[in-house]
């Protein structure tokens, strides 16, 4: 009996953490590219018409009133830097951008009343 109390009490010490750990969703939604920082949760959707920052916080969408945010693409030796705006439910920004496989870009986004949160990314296709 003790030896069964045992395997049942270290199995339980062993799934515990796991069965209460909360379950980000760590998902691109919007065919971008997902990265988490310590602060917030990005997903960076970077083309050369647009780039869509949406931002998010343990999988939960943020509240961008009064948000700023800044993307600086880097293809090279050149270096593009573009504000962001918010846009219903993400930061954007419209125009001409070069952004190809292999551009890397770094998005810093501030929310009203915190710090910047940065993300550093790398287009895979």
């Amino acid at each position: 009996m003790k030896i069964k109390t045992f395997l049942l009490a270290g199995a339980i010490a062993l799934a515990g953490p796991a069965a209460f750990a909360q379950k980000d969703d760590h998902s691109a939604k919007h065919g971008g590219i997902f990265v988490e920082t310590k602060a917030l949760d990005f997903e960076i959707v970077a083309k050369p018409g647009v780039i869509q920052v949406y931002v998010a916080d343990h999988g939960k969408p943020v509240k961008l009133d009064g948000a700023k945010g800044k993307v600086t693409l880097l293809n090279g030796s050149e270096k593009t830097e573009v504000d962001l705006a918010t846009a219903g439910d993400k930061l954007e920004a419209k125009g001409a951008f070069k952004v190809a496989k292999g551009t890397k870009g770094i998005a810093t986004v501030t929310l009203a009343g915190k710090s910047a949160a940065t993300a550093r990314f790398e287009v895979k296709q």
